[in-house]
């Protein structure tokens, strides 16, 4: 609760500092946020990116040991499409269901600490999420309105390939926090949004009955666990 009140007198500050340097105008829609169902619909870019485990296995090759780490050496610049529903709960406060599907890859190296060898694995997705968010916002001010949001989404891969270095579980829960502002026009609403995910779970699978090349195995071993991460810049129209 206590850092609810905090959050709240950020918001405060902000839109009491900007109302400082100007003056009142005339407002476009007054009245839209009285509505008790707000619809609309997103587009929006990411990046995609995966928390990788080393754990420092030891695989015995035929040409001798081996010692593999990974991480995500590239990301690539994915695309988001959706549609909003929002529910009014209060002056302040609004519920968001985000039904979104993100299109988008990441690139995992595999480094072999000693000899230098090098694999890489490119990871595409395309997440099918739907996020529950609840938004807080601050007072109006002529055509803008602050918020920060908070929420958790569910979401599953649609393109989970297999006989591949690295398996991930389709399904995961992804914690989000984000600010945004409502511009309001004369014809409608613009919202702008940035959110950072975060994967609550091992997305990584270790029973690897897919393979049919027992030594793609070292590179699962090598690992502890992965998880999920995005960051997510959206632009809803309302």
């Amino acid at each position: 609760m206590k850092q609810l009140r905090h959050i709240v007198s950020v918001l405060f500050l902000l839109v009491t500092v900007i109302a400082s340097a100007q003056e009142r105008k005339v407002m476009n829609r007054p009245y839209i946020d009285m509505r008790q169902w707000h619809y609309g619909f997103l587009v929006g870019v990411h990046t995609q990116d995966l928390d990788l485990q080393n754990n420092g296995y030891i695989y015995n090759g035929v040409s001798g040991p081996e010692l593999w780490s990974a991480q995500v050496a590239s990301y690539t610049p994915g695309f988001s499409v959706g549609v909003l529903g929002e529910l009014r709960l209060g002056e302040y406060t609004a519920l968001r269901v985000i039904p979104t599907m993100h299109f988008g890859d990441h690139t995992v190296t595999f480094h072999e600490q000693l000899t230098g060898t090098e694999k890489t694995q490119v990871i595409k997705s395309t997440f099918l999420a739907v996020p529950f968010d609840f938004k807080l916002s601050a007072p109006r001010f002529n055509n803008y309105r602050p918020y920060v949001m908070a929420g958790i989404a569910p979401q599953v891969d649609l393109t989970v390939k297999k006989q591949k270095e690295l398996l991930l579980d389709r399904s995961d829960l992804m914690l989000e926090v984000g600010m945004g502002m409502d511009l309001y026009y004369p014809y409608f609403k613009l919202i702008p949004e940035l959110k950072f995910c975060f994967g609550l779970r091992n997305v990584l699978v270790r029973d690897r009955t897919d393979l049919t090349d027992a030594t793609i195995l070292k590179y699962t071993d090598s690992l502890n666990g992965a998880s999920n991460s995005m960051i997510v810049l959206t632009l809803y129209f309302e």
